[in-house]
């Protein structure tokens, strides 16, 4: 993958508007190759958007309080991603932690929103696919008081493909790689007449995986229809997600005590017969409506079933197999799980715009959002010993690993444990946002009621969340910003026991934030540099007084805080009309403020935090020759040293990609080259039973595509 550093909304935005922005329109149109499609000023015109979706009251990036990052699906396709794992590092202050899972900011960030709605058609450890997406928005920050719970990093918010009312067009692609990878996707989109438009995507992929064993065939079917009869719009979607991962629930490989693995980094702890195996569909429908000038409503249903099965054998701990003192096997433990989830997602919005004379305006937003999700988890486990046992799962060495030794069809493993799982999320807030000459001010408040219950034990609570923003336009190219937010998030239900203390109040997040956006020279050149402090409190923890009540059950008590102080630098920049650049650093010290002396923080190891790195830098660059189609691409990241929740290190990498594209009339075809010097590093650390997660080997794939 191409480490591109650009986030077109965070590097900011729309520079001036009305007879600047249609001179800047018709000249891009004018050096626009008339015998190929190759385009020119990619930074300023393919990697932005005009608005982001995310803040819920559409606004130009130059002009938000908040920090938003944005991947659009051109720069998807520049950098051929094709998972989110692919596309991390695009985004200044977020890291690789597990699967889905990230750090962001400094903290632990792993709920995702599809269309603003909550409803992860994923299911956890499966990764999410870029195919069916329209873009990535990365909100950063507390976002309490837009969706409710969540954690104080930031919030994504993918973006689905809809339906428009265009002509035909139509897009082919096929991909061939190593490691026997295959795989092609069709899209197709057109107007029926009468207002009415249709899209249907297809995508499938078959490749193997470079851990031993590991393969995955993923199959996404997505199709959607839309009506626009005068100023309403609705828009109906439907997607199958399919996917089999052998081999997996993939864990890490282990590593010493100075971050070196112990194996190769293809081990892997899983039998060939394992597996994880996910089905998801989703049903989502979306009115838009503008009754009224200046007046805008939109409402969403989301509605999502989901069923996740694995069988795995999980590293239980290392042991010494040969007496020669070094640890070289480990004991494993065969898992047979199930996850079945059905949630739905309801969401609405109104946006009213007017003008209060002169040069003051106001917008005020108006929403609620409702979430009701059901998990049943049924699972049940064997754990082996530290040599071949007859009906129990065989150790495995790290050396020289013998798949097959044992068989789980002859494990005897007993009855299913079953837990349910229900919760309840509702919201309502109230934002506006006063514009006074080159001033914009905007204020925000949100109420939340929530219910959770985990096989019987019940908690409810509420809670208030706020935000308060100002924007001063120096120019119509430059902007200062600063803002204010808060969040929450409920504690786990398992922990709400009486007997243990409960119940708690939630956690509670706040931010500070400042910076400047830019959009220099006709936006050639978008840049934003901001500081921030956030702060997390009433951190659940292990009381250290024990069983306080001597009721057999030891006691947690809510208090801690952390903080998170953090500067990021991003710069996306046409340097000619065929030669962009993208830079993203971010710097990052999260630390204890406050604690009960015990410890019991969530990721803390020592004074520092698990996959939290104080330095990232990523680069990408991309020129092009349009006369002959060709363009040639490069791009680095680096992630600074970590530490593992083991405490072990995760040694600082920096790995180099590369891509050759071809781009004439209606072919395009792209030649890349991920991990380019085949460098052997980790991404991020788990405990020390499992290891580190392996950065992928140096891969190779050809990708050609077709445009009707």
């Amino acid at each position: 993958m191409l480490s591109a550093a650009a986030t077109p909304a965070q590097l900011s935005a729309q520079a001036a508007s009305g007879e600047a922005g249609l001179e800047r329109s018709e000249r891009a149109a004018e050096e626009q190759q008339a015998d190929n499609i190759i385009v020119t000023g990619r930074a300023q015109k393919l990697y932005r958007v005009e608005t982001t979706a995310s803040t819920k009251l559409p606004t130009e990036p130059l002009l938000s309080s908040q920090n938003v990052s944005v991947i659009t699906s051109e720069l998807i396709q520049d950098q051929g991603a094709r998972d989110a794992q692919d596309i991390y590092r695009n985004i200044s202050g977020v890291s690789f932690f597990s699967y889905a899972g990230v750090t962001a900011r400094g903290f632990r960030q792993e709920e995702i929103f599809f269309d603003g709605l909550r409803g992860d058609p994923y299911a956890g450890f499966s990764v999410p696919q870029l195919f069916n997406l329209d873009r990535v928005e990365f909100l950063k920050g507390p976002s309490g008081m837009l969706y409710g719970p969540g954690a104080p990093g930031g919030l994504f918010n993918y973006v689905t493909k809809k339906p428009q009312d265009k002509p035909f067009s139509a897009d082919v692609r096929g991909i061939v790689g190593n490691a026997d990878r295959i795989g092609g996707s069709a899209e197709v989109n057109s107007s029926l007449g009468g207002g009415f438009a249709a899209r249907g995507g297809l995508f499938y992929e078959d490749r193997g995986l470079f851990r031993f064993n590991a393969a995955s065939r993923t199959l996404i079917a997505d199709g959607g229809v839309s009506w626009s009869p005068g100023p309403v719009t609705v828009i109906l979607q439907a997607t199958r997600y399919d996917q089999e991962l052998d081999a997996s629930r993939l864990r890490g490989v282990p590593t010493d005590d100075d971050g070196n693995f112990l194996a190769d980094r293809r081990w892997n702890h899983n039998e060939p017969g394992d597996f994880l195996n996910l089905r998801s569909d989703v049903l989502q429908a979306r009115i838009e409506a503008e009754p009224l000038p200046g007046l805008t409503l939109d409402a969403t249903m989301r509605y999502n079933d989901a069923t996740e099965v694995q069988n795995y054998h999980e590293p239980r701990g290392l042991f010494d197999s040969d007496g020669d003192g070094i640890r070289d096997a480990t004991i494993r433990e065969f898992r047979d799980q199930r996850r079945d989830e059905e949630s739905w997602s309801f969401g609405g919005n109104a946006v009213y715009a007017f003008d209060l004379g002169g040069d003051v305006g106001n917008r005020v937003l108006a929403g609620f959002d409702h979430f009701n999700g059901e998990e049943i988890f049924a699972g049940r486990s064997l754990r082996g010993r530290n040599r071949v046992v007859a009906g129990l799962p065989s150790p495995l060495s790290l050396l020289d690993p013998v798949y097959g030794q044992s068989d789980p069809a002859t494990y005897n493993q007993g009855p299913f444990s079953i837990f349910n799982t229900d919760s309840r999320r509702t919201g309502f807030y109230l934002l506006n946002e006063l514009t006074v000459g080159p001033v914009i001010i905007t204020g925000g408040i949100r109420q939340d009621n929530f219910h959770d219950d985990s096989d019987g034990i019940v908690f409810e609570d509420e809670a208030t969340t706020y935000r308060g923003g100002i924007v001063y336009r120096v120019t119509d190219e430059i902007s200062l910003f600063g803002h204010y937010a808060t969040s929450f998030e409920p504690q786990d239900p398992s922990v709400q026991n009486p007997l243990a203390g409960g119940p708690f109040a939630p956690t509670a997040g706040d931010i500070f934030e400042g910076g400047i956006k830019t959009a220099l020279m006709g936006g050639r050149i978008q840049s934003s540099l901001s500081a921030y402090q956030i702060r997390r409190r009433n951190i659940l923890q292990v009381d250290p007084r024990g069983d306080v009540g001597n009721d057999g059950v030891d006691d947690f008590v809510a208090f801690g805080e952390v903080t998170s102080k953090g500067i990021e630098f991003d710069l996306a920049a046409d340097i000619t009309p065929d030669w962009v650049l993208t830079v993203a650093y971010a710097h990052n010290d999260t630390k204890i403020t406050g604690d009960n002396g015990g410890g019991g923080i969530l990721n803390r190891v020592g004074d520092r935090f698990a996959n939290a790195p104080k330095h990232q830098l990523g680069i990408w660059t991309r020129y092009q020759i349009p006369d002959i189609g060709i363009a040639a691409a490069f791009g680095g990241d680096y992630v600074s040293e970590q530490v593992s929740l083991s405490g072990q290190p995760v040694r600082p990498f920096m790995i180099f990609d590369t891509s050759l594209i071809y781009e004439v009339g209606p072919i395009r075809a792209m030649l890349r080259v991920d991990n380019l010097f085949d460098k052997t590093y980790a991404v991020s650390g788990f405990i020390d039973r499992t290891g580190h997660f392996p950065g992928e080997p140096r891969s190779i794939f050809l990708e050609v595509g077709y445009a009707f």
